[in-house]
């Protein structure tokens, strides 16, 4: 893991769910998971989009990079995760949204965060969005 992954991490721990620097007022959430090759446990900081059913979306932008990010590889493997949010833990599982559906959702996406829109200009693949549904 990163140093930066690991310092937004312990800061988001050590403030009940909020961080500073680029990421100061968006809604974080960190999302566990387990390598698909390697087995080793993860854990990755993201902005998430809370929807109003109590599910929330993540984005498998990687900043716009050529290649789906790693740990989208160890969901789409491994789809029931646990996530912290705020000061809560708990599984979730995770469901790729395609289709029209995932265009509309893209959209209100991009209207909440506009920097995505710059990360959907660099590259050439369809950046992939993942509702997370609270386990049963």
């Amino acid at each position: 893991m990163s140093d930066f992954n690991q310092q937004i991490i312990d800061e988001f721990r050590a403030n009940e769910g909020r961080v500073g620097g680029p990421f100061e007022g968006a809604p974080m959430i960190l999302v566990h998971h387990v390598g698909a090759k390697s087995g080793t446990e993860r854990v990755t900081p993201l902005v998430h989009f809370p929807e109003d059913d109590g599910r929330t979306v993540i984005v498998a932008s990687a900043a716009g990079a050529p290649q789906h990010p790693a740990w989208y590889h160890n969901i789409k493997a491994n789809p029931k995760i646990d996530v912290e949010v705020g000061t809560e833990t708990y599984q979730v599982v995770a469901e790729e949204v395609t289709g029209a559906e995932r265009d509309a959702l893209w959209e209100s996406v991009v209207t909440r965060s506009p920097g995505f829109r710059d990360y959907e200009r660099k590259t050439d693949r369809i950046i992939p969005l993942l509702r997370l549904t609270r386990a049963a």
